[in-house]
């Protein structure tokens, strides 16, 4: 496995020996070490690091924090921030650019360790995520697979057709598709989904509730039953016009 390779942004030249010592001596490497934000913007590219350590108030007209926010909209690379500040001002300062991490120095080889670690930990799984939304969304965005739509699930992208799904239920940030056999819980909004099903086919009665209308079983007033789970739902004032303008009634 290849060590991790560590950018130094820090204009102190104690203090970046110390971190280069550290760093030597928890097996990592000094990708190279640099004193200004401006340089570390210009360069961050070409050195390409797997990790930042960013002082926040560095020689020159750039600080830290503002470096950080640079370097992001170039390239995806954690930033843990370093500094002798521990005020609430720096804090927020801080925050402001989302770093990975945040050590006030005078700081420990075993303290400089861990939130390396963490860093590198968290911004692999963001990455995964990441992966895994653009995969999800590009495949059920697919305009070949007009007849269903895929929904992660157990590490997996399960395919779940529009005529097996019953209705869609809001959770909070979550929804949950309910199909003839089996639920599904997806991490989406009532008007994301909205978008990939068929206008002809769904209805929304409720503001948490949307139904395929040919899974309607029967209606009442202010609730409908849906065909195979009997699952009686409510039906909201503001959409009961449009849902009985959606059926062939005699």
């Amino acid at each position: 496995m290849l060590k991790p390779r560590i950018l130094i942004v820090e204009d102190e030249v104690i203090v970046s020996k110390y971190i280069e010592a550290c760093i030597a001596n928890l097996g990592y490497e000094t990708a190279e070490v640099i004193t200004s934000g401006e340089e570390a913007v210009l360069n961050v590219e070409k050195i390409n690091p797997d990790l930042i350590l960013m002082d926040i108030r560095l020689s020159g007209k750039m600080m830290g924090t503002e470096a950080a926010t640079k370097i992001k909209e170039k390239c995806d690379i954690p930033i843990v921030f370093l500094t002798a500040y521990a005020d609430s001002k720096t804090i927020e300062m801080a925050k402001d650019s989302d770093p990975y991490g945040y050590l006030v120095k005078p700081f420990y080889e075993k303290e400089l360790h861990t939130t390396i670690e963490i860093a590198i930990h968290k911004h692999e799984k963001v990455k995964q995520i990441r992966k895994e939304r653009d995969l999800y969304y590009s495949i059920i965005d697919n305009k070949n697979a007009d007849d269903c739509i895929y929904i992660r699930t157990n590490s997996r992208l399960q395919r779940v057709k529009f005529n097996d799904i019953c209705y869609v239920e809001a959770l909070r940030d979550y929804i949950t598709i309910a199909t003839i056999n089996d639920n599904y819980t997806v991490r989406i909004n009532m008007k994301e989904i909205t978008k990939y099903l068929p206008e002809r086919d769904f209805v929304r009665i409720h503001k948490s509730f949307i139904v395929r209308l040919d899974k309607i079983f029967s209606i009442k007033y202010s609730s409908l039953i849906i065909e195979g789970s009997m699952k009686e739902i409510l039906v909201g004032n503001f959409y009961r016009k449009d849902l009985y303008n959606r059926l062939n009634m005699l």
